[in-house]
């Protein structure tokens, strides 16, 4: 499963299938997830519409962000068949031993699977 990156963050080497976007299409993912005033629910729509244009063709999308966002991006990528999934990440902790012997502990996300919208078939 090709699954395209729609937050604005860079995926990880253990994210199996995901699919960076081009810089390009990265620059305007950015521009439509992010919000600067509160946005009415015709321009989340809009702008949930473009992104599930800029994803269509691939089998799925992660997508996050803006909690309030989420809703209108599942259904518009749902339309034009995308499945949206959240990655799923546990956190472990991590000391490192520092040249002046002290030690600092260092929280690493590892992804740990993709997890489907409430109501959509199974986690991949």
């Amino acid at each position: 499963m090709k699954i395209f990156n729609l937050t604005q963050h860079a995926g990880s080497a253990d994210q199996e299938g995901l699919v960076e976007p081009s810089a390009e299409q990265k620059k305007r993912i950015i521009v439509l997830i992010s919000f600067e005033e509160v946005p009415s629910s015709e321009e989340m729509e809009a702008r949930a519409h473009e992104l599930a244009r800029i994803a269509s063709g691939y089998s799925a999308a992660m997508i996050g962000g803006a909690p309030y966002f989420q809703a209108p991006l599942e259904r518009a990528l749902l339309k034009v068949g995308v499945k949206p999934l959240y990655a799923f990440s546990k956190r472990e902790s991590v000391d490192e031993q520092m040249p002046d012997g002290s030690i600092r502990k260092v929280a690493v996300f590892r992804h740990a699977g993709w997890v489907a919208p409430y109501g959509l078939p199974e986690n991949v």
